[in-house]
């Protein structure tokens, strides 16, 4: 009877952590299409359907401006539909009869809504709880020695030191740190900013580190080598792995025009980090296995989200900045192909075939629905 309770409750606790993914996904593409509706709002475009979900309709409401609202089955998307936005359309109000200038504008509003909301998350976390940095849990045992017989005992990190700065430079996440010291050698002295324990608390100081090996990297996921680099332990995991001894530590020592600053340095580099893996996927040093779809994005955040309400926050923001610039990249289909095409119309004075925007949209959304679930077939293997 017991383990029933226990298999039970573990089902639902399963249960309860996809859903919560779920709802932190459908709350960003509710946010982003409003983005769009509010803006055309703003300039009179006229407006056939706002619907959040996709699919069968669950719930429809139509409003006295003809405006319909719905709720439909699959709560993964949703749409804001406006009139004559794919085809040519007579009344003035037609999407495609808007001056370029307010269509970009409608058109980057959704991704902005979504960078704003996760913004706000973040202060929030921030002031709330802290922010999530580094923290050396164990490090390896010193050498005595170094090649010249230099004494190296003080240039290491302590265990539960947390990085503030590298270089000089802050570190808000593992690609940070990784840019800071890429390239050095092994012997080469870095110079570190830490908050370190001490008897009374801890204190923000300065040190220098030894890099115990090479500090290069294959590509962006190789964390082994920026461990092994920094003298950070490794220790054996029950499946057989290797597991390195750092982990996220909320730190609250920041005063408050400190903590602004950093939220928006914050997200900036969280919106980085997209230009530098599809860098990293074009020239061939990521693989398509590092990548995942709604699958893979539901299990992830689902595991992190249950944890507590700072991890809430912190990848709710994280999908937030990633959907707002993912939604910008000029790729068919996309808010940020679009924009490229009515900037086109703008320069020339006149559109491209619409019939053909249309299918080349067509076309990029079938070929994102096939790489999404190409890159989550691939994380099966």
């Amino acid at each position: 009877m017991v383990n029933c309770l226990l298999s039970f409750s573990s089902v639902m606790s399963a249960i309860g952590s996809v859903l919560l993914a779920v709802l932190i996904l459908l709350a960003m593409v509710t946010v982003h299409e409003f983005g769009h509706y509010v803006a055309g709002k703003i300039f009179r475009f006229k407006i056939n359907e706002f619907a959040v979900g996709f699919g069968p309709a669950l719930y429809k409401h139509k409003k006295k401006n003809g405006e319909l609202f719905s709720v439909r089955v699959f709560p993964l998307g949703g749409y804001c539909a406006f009139e004559g936005e794919d085809e040519d359309n007579p009344s003035p109000d037609a999407f495609n009869n808007k001056k370029p200038w307010q269509r970009i504008i409608v058109l980057v509003s959704g991704a902005l809504m979504n960078y704003l909301l996760a913004l706000l998350l973040i202060v929030v976390s921030f002031f709330s709880y802290g922010q999530l940095l580094l923290m050396t849990y164990r490090v390896d045992p010193a050498d005595t020695t170094y090649e010249q017989g230099i004494e190296i005992g003080g240039l290491r990190f302590h265990d539960e030191d947390v990085i503030l700065k590298c270089e000089g430079k802050n570190i808000y996440l593992t690609t940070d740190l990784m840019s800071a010291v890429s390239g050095r050698s092994e012997g080469d002295k870095v110079t570190f900013t830490v908050s370190r324990k001490t008897d009374t608390g801890r204190e923000v100081t300065d040190i220098s580190v030894i890099l115990r090996a090479d500090a290069h990297f294959e590509n962006l996921t190789d964390n082994a080598a920026l461990w092994r680099a920094l003298g950070i332990a490794a220790a054996e995991t029950e499946g057989g792995g290797t597991a390195y001894m750092v982990a996220s530590v909320a730190y609250k020592g920041f005063g408050f025009f400190e903590t602004i600053g950093r939220s928006f340095n914050y997200s900036f580099r969280i919106g980085g980090t997209i230009f530098k893996v599809l860098g990293q996927l074009f020239t061939g040093d990521l693989g398509l296995e590092a990548f995942g779809g709604p699958i893979t994005t539901i299990k992830l955040t689902s595991e992190i989200a249950s944890r507590s309400v700072h991890q809430f926050l912190e990848i709710a923001a994280f999908i937030g900045v990633n959907l707002a610039v993912f939604n910008l990249l000029p790729i068919p289909a996309l808010d940020g192909s679009k924009v490229v095409f009515t900037v086109i119309e703008w320069i020339r004075g006149k559109p491209i075939n619409r019939k053909v925007e249309a299918v080349i949209h067509a076309v990029g959304f079938v070929l994102l629905i096939g790489f999404a679930v190409l890159v989550d077939v691939l994380q099966l293997f």
